[in-house]
């Protein structure tokens, strides 16, 4: 294949791998983000500093540079501009309405209640009347959460109409494209998230975790564990219940990341992204649990090399297991005096990333949302036993010493 260019959406940190990706195939790789010292810039071939929403300058560096796939991964916000900008181009991508599904929480659910998937019971916001109608009909805690936003901004769990009122504007001001918030039953049970990949005919399912959340705020996850079987729980069953959905979505290919709950026998979609699970979940865990080159297939079909492989997962993975673990803040937060232990993630061949989000002197808090987690470590190890004896030794060594 020869070199061709492609412009990536955005350019943080999160977007490295897939800069790297391309670039390792023989392609060029653009990018566009609004901030100067955007962590990805260094990595790619060129960058336009722009904001991604800014459409027309996009689109004309596009054409400047004679762009011939645009790609996003980890990046709710950037997919209905990929969207966009391909189906000006004339470029494969995920597509318009595709986009518009798998970032819009409210069509997800009019769309499980269209295909007889199940769902909570829900409703469309514009004041926060609309919430304390369904709270009163239904008789039970809700979350209200931004109809279009990510990283758990402006989510709150309610179960008061005054607690509806002191947050409905927060939530409300987080959502993008349409101004809206969708409030709908809190389901109480087990969360997990489920990653995975779509050629034109099938949805391979690849890599399923069991999320933990910080005690200080239920909506952040502060771990995701990563095995293909369960023994309290029927992954096949949420396999099943995720393929479903993404066939069904028309989606024509690429990376996806939903996120599921248990409640009384059954999986219940909470959302679902035409896109790769964040922190690197898509880049390192999911090739890891699944031997499946994801990026590579996925930086194909944008360039218009659309193959139907068979991504079943082989049998010698089914041991393998994995963890994203978000570092916990001491006590309340305060000023970091030291970090011990770093040796030991240097050392430990199945830790095969981490990065703490502040250095020496930084002022630390407990967690607001999820792009303020103070750091995490990746481990990939070829069985739990030896997974978990990994995340015992780093939650023995590795000690944050607040002033």
């Amino acid at each position: 294949m020869s070199e061709r260019t492609s412009l990536v959406i955005a350019g943080s940190y999160w977007q490295i791998p897939i800069i790297k990706k391309i670039k390792s195939m023989g392609h060029r790789a653009l990018v566009v983000n609004p901030y100067e010292d955007s962590p990805a810039f260094p990595y790619a071939d060129g960058h336009l500093q722009a904001d991604i929403f800014d459409f027309e300058r996009c689109l004309a560096y596009c054409k400047e540079q004679d762009v011939s796939a645009v790609i996003s991964d980890e990046s709710d916000i950037a997919m209905p501009v990929v969207a966009c900008l391909a189906n000006e181009l004339g470029v494969p991508s995920l597509g318009v309405e595709s986009a518009r599904l798998f970032t819009d929480k409210f069509m997800m659910r009019e769309f499980s209640k269209k295909n007889g998937l199940l769902y909570p019971e829900y409703r469309m916001c514009s004041s926060p009347e609309d919430a304390i109608e369904l709270l009163q009909q239904i008789r039970h805690k809700l979350i209200i959460k931004p109809l279009d936003s990510n990283s758990s901004r402006g989510v709150f769990i309610v179960s008061s109409e005054e607690e509806i009122i002191d947050h409905f504007e927060e939530a409300l001001s987080y959502s993008k494209v349409e101004k809206a918030v969708i409030a709908e039953r809190y389901i109480e049970g087990t969360e997990f998230t489920i990653d995975g990949i779509k050629t034109p005919s099938k949805h391979y399912s690849l890599a399923i975790s069991e999320k933990k959340h910080y005690a200080h705020n239920n909506n952040i996850a502060s771990e995701l564990l990563f095995a293909h079987t369960n023994t309290k729980y029927d992954y096949q069953k949420l396999r099943e219940v995720n393929d479903k959905f993404v066939e069904l979505s028309g989606l024509p290919f690429g990376l996806t990341h939903a996120e599921y709950k248990f409640e009384a026998g059954n999986f219940y979609l909470i959302e679902i992204a035409a896109r790769g699970g964040g922190n690197l979940i898509s880049a390192d865990i999911v090739p890891f649990m699944s031997g499946v080159d994801n990026y590579e297939y996925l930086v194909n079909c944008s360039f218009g090399y659309i193959e139907e492989p068979d991504f079943t997962v082989p049998a010698k993975y089914k041991n393998r297991c994995a963890v994203l673990k978000f570092f916990d803040t001491p006590a309340n937060g305060g000023l970091v005096k030291k970090i011990q232990g770093c040796d030991y993630l240097e050392s430990e061949p199945d830790i095969i990333r981490y990065k703490f989000n502040f250095a020496i002197g930084d002022i630390i808090e407990p967690a607001q949302n999820d792009s303020k987690r103070i750091g995490f470590y990746i481990a990939c190890s070829e069985n739990m036993d030896k997974l978990q004896t990994v995340m015992q030794t780093v939650h023995e060594k590795i000690k944050i010493v607040l002033i």
